[in-house]
């Protein structure tokens, strides 16, 4: 099992779902291409280019800007690493808009006859779902920092070891 962990990085469990992950990510392909191979061509290309040349730069620089802001201040005791506690609901939060934008933004025009649903559930229902996925992040964020602030003081109180004493 060492032998794997040094050659793969990783123990063989996460290269057995890694590999179940694109065994079904090629079924899905499969799929898609025998139905419309022009439309899924166009979605990758297109997908593609709007990843590499508008959102990378958009969280990129996000991302930048945030740890630029919050990096100069003063830390009073243990830091705690708090940047995937906004990546997490960020990107969360955009793959929801990502995927529902035409019913949030009501662009999708023959979509509520098929649901039932006015568009205006979908914009309020994605704003509450942001707001909780942000609220858990930072109680999640909140118990992390409880935690090592802890741990940090009960080392502080723990007595040096003797020198002269058992090791």
């Amino acid at each position: 099992m060492a032998r794997i962990v040094r050659w793969y990085g990783s123990g063989p469990l996460h290269l057995l779902v890694l590999i179940a992950s694109f065994v079904l990510t090629g079924y899905a392909m499969v799929r898609l291409f025998a139905v419309r191979p022009l439309e899924v061509a166009i979605w990758f290309v297109g997908a593609a280019i709007l990843h590499d040349l508008i959102l990378l730069p958009l969280y990129s620089l996000a991302e930048l800007s945030a740890l630029s802001v919050l990096r100069h201040r003063a830390t009073v005791g243990p830091a705690v690493p708090w940047i995937n506690y906004l990546r997490v609901p960020a990107f969360l939060a955009g793959l929801l808009l990502l995927v529902w934008f035409p019913l949030i933004f009501r662009l999708a025009v023959p979509y509520p006859g098929y649901t039932g649903l006015s568009y205006d559930v979908y914009l309020g229902r994605w704003l509450t779902i942001t707001g909780v996925l942000f609220a858990a992040s930072a109680v999640a964020f909140a118990i992390r920092l409880r935690r090592v602030r802890r741990a940090a003081r009960a080392d502080e109180e723990r007595p040096p070891p003797d020198p002269n004493g058992p090791p």
